[in-house]
C-alpha cells in the first residue's frame, strides 16, 4: 500500500502514485476498449447473420457466466494473488478478442464458434471485476476507498462516453471487425501497466493443494455465511444495492421508449439522452475523488441523498415531454446513481477479510446481476403492458425505497456505536 502523506488531500494525487496511477491507466484504456467493443461486437454480429435476435443472444451470453459462476470464481479468486488474476485475464481478453477478427479473415469463423468465444471471454471477465475491488485496500490508505473506488469509476464512464463514440468512427473507416484488433490491444496495454505494479497481499489458504477440489463447497459455504449470517453489515449492503440495481439497470433500457413515446424523438436525440447520464455519472465520479472519505454515517448519508434525488428525478421525467428539461433531469439521475458503487465498495473492503474478499464481491455482483436481469425484465413489461411512465414512476419509488433502506441501515449503525462506546 502506498502511503501519500496526506490522506485528506484531493484525491487526484492518487493517479500520481505509481501503483495506482498504473491500475488507473491500465483501466482507462481497458474501458475505452470495451466502449469500442461494446458497439463494434453487436454491428459485427449484426452485419455477419443480418438477425436481431442473434444479435441479442451476445447480450445473453455476457450475463449467464457471472451468474453461473460468480460464487465459485470467487473461492478460487481467494486462492491466488490478485495481481496475477488480472493480468492474466487481460492477456486471454486479448487473445480471444483478437481470434474473432483474424479467424473471420480467414473464412474460419462460424457462428457457433463465435457465440463460444463470447461466452469464454464473458467468463474470463467475470474474474477480473472481484479482483480489481479486491486490489484496491491493497493500493491506497483506508481513508481514501471512496476516492480510489470513484476513480477507478470514473474510468468506466469515461469509457462509456468515448468508447462508442469512437468506435463508430472506426467502424465507418475499417469495419468493424478490425475495431476488435483495436480493443484486443487495449487489453494488452492494461497488462502491460499492471506487470509492474506492486502491492503487498497475504493469502490464507488453509488447505493443501491436493485437497483443493474436496473443499471448494466448503470454502463457498463460509463465503455465503459471512455475507449471509454472520456479517450483517454486509447483508444489508447487499440489501442496499440490490434495491439500486432493482431501481437503475432498466433505466437504460427504458430511456429508449420514453424517448421515443414522450419525447417524440429520433436516435440522435437518444443519443443525447445516454451522453447525458454519462456526464452526470463522471462528473459526480469526480466529485467523490475530490471528496473526504468521512464516517459510516456520512457515507451511508451520501447514499440516502442520492437515491432520494435519483427516485424524484426519474418519476418527474413522467410529467415531462421537453427534450431539452429532460435531459437535463437525466443528468441529475446519471450523477445520483453514480454515487451508490463508490461508497458500498469502500463500506464492503473495510468489513471483508482479505482471504474472503473474492467470495464475498462475486457473490456480491451475482447478486446485483440477478436483480439487474429481473429489473430489466420486470420495468420492461410494465413498459410494454401499461406504459413508460408507470414503469418509470416504479423506478423511481424502487430507488425512494433504496433510501429507505439506507436510513434503517445508518439509524442502525449509529445505536451500535453508542453501544459500543
Amino acid at each position: 500500500m502506498e502511503d501519500s502523506g496526506e490522506h485528506n488531500s484531493r484525491g487526484w494525487h492518487l493517479i500520481r502514485t505509481r501503483d495506482f496511477g498504473l491500475l488507473w491507466w491500465g483501466q482507462m484504456i481497458s474501458q475505452i476498449g470495451e466502449g469500442l467493443n461494446k458497439v463494434a461486437l453487436l454491428w459485427f454480429v449484426y452485419t455477419l447473420t443480418g438477425s436481431a435476435l442473434k444479435m441479442t443472444i451476445v447480450g445473453l451470453l455476457q450475463t449467464i457466466p457471472p451468474l453461473l459462476f460468480g460464487p465459485i470464481i470467487g473461492v478460487f479468486l481467494d486462492r491466488l494473488p490478485k495481481k496475477v488474476v488480472m493480468v492474466w485475464v487481460d492477456l486471454i481478453r486479448a487473445v480471444m478478442i483478437f481470434l474473432v477478427p483474424a479467424l473471420f479473415a480467414l473464412d474460419l469463423l462460424t457462428l457457433e464458434g463465435l457465440y463460444a468465444l463470447i461466452f469464454l471471454t464473458s467468463i474470463v471477465s467475470t474474474i477480473f471485476g472481484p479482483a480489481l475491488v479486491s486490489a484496491v485496500p491493497r493500493l491506497v490508505h483506508p481513508s481514501e476507498l471512496v476516492r480510489a473506488n470513484a476513480l477507478i469509476q470514473g474510468t468506466n464512464n469515461i469509457g462509456l462516453l468515448l468508447g462508442p463514440a469512437i468506435s463508430g468512427v472506426l467502424i465507418a473507416m475499417i469495419g468493424a471487425e478490425k475495431v476488435l484488433y483495436v480493443n484486443s490491444v487495449t487489453f494488452l496495454v492494461s497488462a502491460c501497466c499492471l506487470i509492474p505494479m506492486r502491492f503487498h497481499e497475504t493469502l490464507k489458504i488453509g488447505q493443501e493443494v491436493g485437497r483443493i477440489s474436496a473443499t471448494v463447497l466448503d470454502d463457498l459455504k463460509v463465503g455465503l455465511r459471512f455475507v449471509f449470517g454472520t456479517q450483517s453489515t454486509v447483508f444489508l449492503l447487499v440489501i442496499i444495492s440490490a434495491l439500486y440495481n432493482l431501481g437503475a439497470s432498466a433505466f437504460v433500457f427504458i430511456l429508449p421508449v420514453y424517448a421515443k413515446e414522450f419525447l417524440q424523438v429520433g436516435p440522435v436525440q437518444l443519443g443525447w439522452l445516454w451522453s447525458g447520464l454519462g456526464v452526470g455519472m463522471l462528473a459526480v465520479s469526480t466529485w467523490l475523488a475530490t471528496k473526504r472519505q468521512g464516517d459510516l454515517h456520512s457515507r451511508l448519508r451520501l447514499i440516502v441523498r442520492g437515491m432520494t434525488v435519483g427516485g424524484l428525478a426519474i418519476c418527474s421525467l413522467s410529467l415531462l415531454e421537453t427534450p431539452l428539461v429532460a435531459t437535463a433531469v437525466v443528468i441529475v439521475v446519471g450523477g445520483s446513481t453514480a454515487i451508490m458503487n463508490p461508497v458500498v465498495w469502500a463500506l464492503l473492503q473495510e468489513a471483508t477479510p482479505e482471504h474472503l474478499m473474492g467470495r464475498v464481491l462475486t457473490t456480491f455482483s451475482t447478486g446485483s446481476m440477478a436483480t439487474a436481469m429481473a429489473d430489466m425484465t420486470g420495468f420492461g413489461w410494465i413498459a410494454d403492458a401499461v406504459g413508460p411512465a408507470q414503469s418509470l414512476i416504479g423506478l423511481g419509488l424502487v430507488l425512494l425505497l433504496t433510501a429507505a433502506v439506507a436510513i434503517r441501515f445508518m439509524r442502525q449503525a449509529v445505536m451500535a456505536q453508542r453501544v459500543a462506546a
